[in-house]
């Protein structure tokens, strides 16, 4: 679904991306691993179209994407759950869901209010709350409800847990683990190793804008040393 080739982005002057290269497939779920700075939020932003590629290839379905607008890209059924989570804060819950709901791939499996509140019970609860209000863990909640309810059928989610208590991130990786299991395509940020070796089928690491590293979960259990070195965990 989503080929990465030969990617170089830059901020500027300032280039943060040398030779990034990574490939999804259809229901397939894979990480991208590395320290911090070195070039995964890049990335990512480089898919949606929120940093401009210099070089390289971005397809998705076979088709290039990488001179595209975020809006369009979006509309081809990209879905962002973006590092810092980004909620609106003066719309509610509720108004957070339904401001960019759509079907536009005409999805058999649409995503609706009921399903989201029933993914995440704590939202319904909060339903006429406004976003600002929220606990840090609530706004992850939320910001993958969104990304839902815009039916993708690719989700990508930036530091999918970072700073979210235990309970909470049980409730994220149960929730990925969902959107698998119903045929999703997905991109992981994250740092919990334990959680991704389980439920990924293929792993990235990025070491100063290069892949220097991709296998599989038992792949990367044999050269474990190999894959510390780089991402430090």
């Amino acid at each position: 679904m989503l080929r990465i080739e030969g990617l170089q982005a830059s901020y500027g002057r300032g280039q943060v991306l040398f030779d990034v290269r990574l490939s999804v497939g259809r229901g397939e779920l894979v990480t991208l691993l590395g320290r911090n700075g070195m070039g995964k939020t890049t990335t990512i932003r480089s898919i949606m179209g929120l940093v401009p590629r210099r070089w390289g290839t971005i397809e998705l379905d076979d088709q290039p994407i990488g001179g595209c607008t975020p809006e369009a890209i979006a509309r081809r059924g990209v879905g962002l759950v973006p590092e810092g989570r980004l909620i609106f804060p003066t719309l509610t819950v509720e108004e957070n869901l339904i401001a960019t709901a759509a079907n536009r791939l005409g999805s058999s499996q649409v995503w609706t209010l009921n399903d989201i509140y029933r993914l995440f019970p704590r939202l319904e609860e909060r339903r006429g709350q406004f976003g600002r209000t929220l606990s840090g863990g609530e706004q992850q909640m939320l910001a993958i409800g969104r990304a839902l309810m815009t039916n993708p059928r690719l989700v990508i989610f930036d530091e999918a847990t970072e700073g979210l208590a235990p309970a909470i991130r049980n409730e994220i990786w149960n929730c990925i683990e969902l959107l698998k299991s119903r045929g999703h395509s997905i991109v992981v940020v994250d740092r919990n190793l334990q959680v991704l070796q389980r439920l990924a089928d293929r792993h990235y690491v990025i070491e100063k804008g290069r892949t220097v590293w991709s296998g599989s979960s038992a792949e990367m259990a044999q050269q474990a040393k190999t894959v510390h070195r780089y991402i430090g965990l």
